[in-house]
């Protein structure tokens, strides 16, 4: 009996899921962002502005969905250090789930805004009744955020460990977050390590349940438009759902219907008699990494494209994600699959 890990039914929306506007440090508008990106074929973008969330629903039409988060900074202690090039930081997206649940959590009256933010503080709804959020840096704190988060119907990634300055003891250490991110483009366009999927192991191997994102976490600017850093268009995520509507969308991300890219397109993901299959775009090689040291491998001939491949699975591989990889030596990513959710 086939298990389809990717949606059997649906349409294929592709979308950027960490995005900066002149709302906070970005160079672009709302506005300029989506024709930019409908123009490259995006049907989504979540607007995720640093600590302030703003309700860009006057931006959707019947091609063009805007999802409403925020991102959060938690830095560590300065410690007489001069900039936060010398110090850790861990860096959050929240989406909220629900078109109609626009209250920010985690808010403090007079901190933390900072670039185009301040002058849109009164438009953020928030739990008038809650005492200031005084951010801290330590796991304690960083999981009592992704809880808070998480309850009030918020989907919560964790963003560019790598740029961060974190390591394994600090992000093994977060625990309830839905996602994170295995690319962050605008990182990767600067010289950073964040196409980043040992990180995502770690936490996959370490007991996290969670998915893996490519982001762009564009700020656009107009200096580098034009040229390979460019921080747009590098990363993305593709989500296969029925209709592109807000709850539609957000049920796909909460299920992991959805698969990250640089650039080939997986159109079709199943498990079936202890074997999982995938069908891609032109590939050079399609690989299948486990929670254990197994490993498979499929390489292209010398003059014929790879669009499918077929894996062995077995209980004790823990998980399975697939990787494609496309002749560009540009990688698109499944969703980790648990062996006990597939063969139970």
């Amino acid at each position: 009996m086939k298990k389809y890990l990717l949606p059997e039914s649906g349409n294929f929306y592709k979308a950027n899921l960490h995005c900066h506007s002149t709302y906070s440090d970005g160079r672009l508008t709302p506005a300029e962002l989506k024709e930019m990106y409908k123009e490259k074929g995006y049907s989504i973008i979540a607007y995720t502005d640093h600590d302030i969330m703003i309700d860009h629903s006057d931006l959707a039409d019947e091609d063009f969905l805007p999802l409403i988060g925020y991102e959060m900074e938690i830095n560590e202690a300065a410690n007489g250090r001069p900039n936060i090039g010398n110090f850790k930081t861990c860096h959050m997206c929240f989406i909220t789930l629900d078109p109609e649940n626009m209250k920010q959590v985690c808010w403090h009256r007079s901190k933390y805004l900072f670039g185009g933010a301040p002058s849109h503080y009164d438009e953020v709804k928030f739990y008038e009744e809650e005492p200031d959020y005084e951010r801290v840096y330590s796991p304690e704190k960083i999981n009592e955020m992704i809880k808070m988060g998480r309850d009030h119907g918020f989907f919560v990634t964790y963003n560019h460990p790598y740029w961060s300055l974190e390591n394994y003891n600090d992000y093994t250490a977060y625990q309830g977050m839905n996602a994170m991110e295995i690319c962050n483009g605008g990182c990767v366009v600067n010289g950073y390590d964040d196409y980043d999927p040992q990180s995502y192991d770690d936490m996959l191997r370490t007991g996290h349940r969670i998915y893996c994102l490519a982001t762009d976490d564009n700020h656009n600017p107009p200096v580098n438009r034009g040229t390979k850093k460019y921080d747009s268009f590098v990363g993305w995520v593709t989500f296969k759902a029925d209709k592109l509507e807000y709850r539609t969308i957000t049920d796909a991300l909460v299920n992991g219907n959805f698969y990250a890219s640089q650039g080939p397109a997986i159109t079709d993901l199943w498990y079936e008699d202890g074997t999982v299959h995938i069908k891609c775009s032109d590939a050079e090689k399609i690989y299948m990494n486990t929670a254990r040291r197994r490993t498979e491998c499929v390489w292209s001939s010398e003059d014929k494209p790879l669009n499918e491949a077929t894996f062995k699975v077995f209980p004790e591989d823990g998980y399975i994600r697939l990787t494609v990889v496309d002749s560009h030596g540009k990688p698109a990513n499944t969703n980790a699959y648990f062996t006990d959710e597939i063969f139970g």
